[in-house]
């Protein structure tokens, strides 16, 4: 009696556990789905935030080409960062405000993620007239900048204005490099391999540094199952 009621419904059971597998498969992916990061366009983000000339792209948007120098006098460019995710910020030596904690929190990063050879920083002088490439090395020995993994740099004020207004969507102010203009930001900015921004975080805020970590593990999980 077992053996004929077994065999009437085996094709049943058979049927629900397929069907089970197959939900349980499109569930799983669909919650890996809303783990990715966020990849951020210029309608993603405040207006006041974007360059007017960036305002209608949404989609495909990525960090434009650089070309920067750095505490040893060192050329940077994209090719320094090409297949890395880094963390950029916008600072200036002689701040006495907002960078302090800002380049703490760098440091603790960096720290962080000494060994992790994925990870790298790079962060723009936003008055690089001043910010000298001496000025930057004095600065950066005093933050524990390591060559190679963080570059604190200086270049043309507006080719770094255009990085903040064009690229990161960085800063609220208008400024786009002239003379008297003054950005000055309290954002990090997560970039993943492919030059998309991941995620804008307050760097004087503890919460935030934990919440950027946490979303660095989620990326590096994302190009891994790639």
């Amino acid at each position: 009696m077992e053996l004929k009621f077994l065999k009437k419904y085996l094709s049943a059971l058979i049927f629900f556990a397929v069907f089970s597998a197959v939900v349980l498969t499109i569930f799983y992916n669909l919650l890996k789905v809303d783990n990715r990061l966020k990849i951020y366009n210029p309608v993603d983000v405040n207006p006041r935030l974007v360059d007017d000339s960036m305002l209608h792209i949404q989609k495909n948007h990525t960090i434009g080409n650089f070309k920067l120098i750095n505490q040893n006098g060192k050329t940077i460019t994209n090719d320094d960062y090409r297949d890395k995710i880094y963390i950029a910020d916008f600072f200036f030596t002689r701040c006495q405000t907002i960078c302090i904690a800002m380049a703490y929190n760098m440091s603790e990063l960096q720290a962080y993620y000494k060994n992790d050879n994925d990870i790298l920083f790079l962060s723009h002088s936003v008055t690089p007239v001043i910010d000298s490439v001496s000025v930057l090395k004095e600065y950066a020995e005093k933050k524990g900048v390591i060559n190679g993994k963080w570059n604190v740099t200086t270049g043309p004020k507006k080719h770094i204005y255009n990085l903040a207004r064009k690229s990161y969507f960085a800063v609220l102010d208008e400024g786009n490099g002239d003379e008297n203009d003054f950005i000055h930001t309290e954002q990090f900015v997560l970039i993943d391999k492919d030059r998309r921004i991941r995620g804008y975080y307050d760097g004087t805020e503890k919460n935030d540094m934990k919440k950027l970590k946490e979303d660095i593990v989620l990326l590096k999980e994302e190009y891994a199952t790639q």
